[in-house]
C-alpha cells in the first residue's frame, strides 16, 4: 500500500509539473489555424459590427471571465482577420479573448448554430 500511494503522488506531482510547462510554453496557432480553448473559458456574444479594414469587431458579450470584464458592448481586436469573413452582424458567438500587445484581442470565434 505504502508503495501504490508513492506512486499515486509521482503521478500527481508529473501532472502538476506537466500542466505549468504547457502553459509557460504554450505556441500561437499561426494564421489560419484555430487554438483549442476549452467551453468554459467561451463567452457568449453577439456580433454587432466588423470593420474588415482595421481588423475589428465590435462584440456584445456577457461577463467574460478569464478577464475579469462584466457584460458589454466592445470593439475588439481580432488575432487571424480572415475570420471576419466568416461573420455578419447579428451572428450569436461564443469567443475567446485575451490581452495581447496592449489591447484585447478575440483569439477564437465561432458562430452558435
Amino acid at each position: 500500500m505504502k508503495n501504490f500511494k508513492s506512486l499515486a503522488l509521482a503521478i500527481l506531482a508529473v501532472g502538476a509539473f506537466h500542466a505549468a510547462f504547457a502553459a509557460d510554453h504554450a505556441v500561437p496557432a499561426a494564421k489560419g489555424e484555430s487554438i483549442a480553448v476549452a467551453s468554459t473559458d467561451m463567452t457568449d456574444g453577439e456580433v454587432k459590427k466588423i470593420d474588415k479594414s482595421a481588423n475589428k469587431i465590435t462584440l456584445k458579450h456577457g461577463d467574460i471571465k478569464n478577464l475579469e470584464m462584466p457584460g458589454m458592448t466592445m470593439v475588439f481586436k481580432v488575432r487571424d482577420p480572415v475570420v471576419l469573413d466568416t461573420l455578419k452582424a447579428g451572428d450569436k458567438v461564443k469567443f475567446h479573448a485575451e490581452k495581447a500587445d496592449g489591447a484585447i484581442t478575440v483569439t477564437n470565434i465561432q458562430v452558435v448554430k
